[in-house]
């Protein structure tokens, strides 16, 4: 049993979970409702569709993996309590089971999705496993890169599942229009989204984490540029995502969509304004870490906000 919670530790289950919550609500109510015929699928999608689910959590899982791997000192001053490598799971089956999940991640990516109409995804896919391992061994101890590159896999999860509905050969990115211009409109819409929470909460972890990434020779933002200036540019990408969501709020009232204003207001904006105001008084890693788990719920309800486009459109 005590393996068991280690190697679901050891692959952060509860981002994984979120992850299959993001792309089965963005297909049902989004997709879906903007296509209602596609509810009426044949077996063989459904299954396709759950590989390229598990393609994404598996891939997702070997990147938490070799992060842990090669964070493994870093690790022991920032979370001792929490370290599993080397202390539970010895390396060798940490390495092994990166291997095997990110590996079984390409290759359910290529039964889910035509190799002959959808291999940029598989190139996608590909490029996701090796940018994480980049990131673990080097970009996640330089300044702002590891934290983009994270941000920017954050967003593919939502990004993955518009393109694969369409070959690259019939997306006109220049015309887009009806269903399909609609659809694309909103996949822009929360990848955007999650790119920025995300990019917000990766420099609130380095702002935890700066005493273990200080000993061993990291330039994070933190470390580089100094908490000041990480906390003014997290408070910078608040702002906007904040004016943004209130942006929207006005063109929600506009169509009539009150549930939705209600619980945007109340379950991300209002929550981005705590976390605003605790950053500006946050000085130890729990204080960081308090914000961080804070911007981790905002995400969360962010992505689940997708359900009102079920009751609405």
């Amino acid at each position: 049993m005590k393996l068991i919670i280690a190697f679901l530790r050891l692959i952060r289950w509860p981002n994984l979970v979120f992850i299959i919550i993001t792309q089965l609500v963005f297909e049902k109510c989004i997709y879906e409702r903007i296509y209602p015929e596609s509810s009426m699928v044949e077996w063989q999608s459904l299954m396709r569709f759950a590989s390229l689910i598990v393609a994404t959590v598996f891939i997702a899982a070997g990147g938490y993996i070799i992060n842990d791997y090669f964070d493994q000192n870093i690790d022991q001053i920032n979370k001792p309590d929490k370290v599993v490598v080397n202390r539970i799971i010895s390396r060798r089956w940490v390495i092994f089971w990166h291997l095997f999940l990110s590996l079984t991640g390409l290759l359910l990516t290529i039964y889910a999705l035509p190799v002959n109409q959808y291999w940029h995804l598989l190139l996608a896919n590909i490029f996701a496993v090796f940018a994480l391992w980049f990131y673990s061994t080097t970009l996640k101890k330089k300044l702002l890169i590891g934290n983009v590159l994270i941000s920017l896999l954050t967003a593919w999860v939502i990004g993955i599942l518009f393109f694969a509905k369409f070959p690259l050969t019939e997306v006109d990115f220049i015309n887009l229009q009806n269903q399909k211009g609609h659809y694309f409109r909103l996949m822009i819409l929360y990848a955007s989204f999650a790119f920025i929470i995300s990019l917000i909460r990766e420099v609130i972890k380095d702002m935890e984490d700066v005493e273990g990434d200080r000993k061993y020779g990291c330039t994070t933002m933190p470390i580089a540029l100094g908490i000041v200036v990480s906390k003014v540019f997290v408070s910078v990408w608040m702002v906007v995502l904040i004016a943004a969501l209130l942006i929207l709020q006005i063109y929600a009232l506009g169509i009539g969509w009150w549930l939705s204003v209600v619980y945007a207001i109340l379950l991300v904006i209002t929550p981005l304004l705590i976390s605003f105001k605790l950053l500006m008084k946050a000085n130890t890693a729990k204080d960081f870490h308090q914000i961080s788990t804070l911007v981790k719920f905002i995400m969360f309800t962010g992505i689940l906000s997708m359900i009102f486009f079920k009751l609405y459109l």
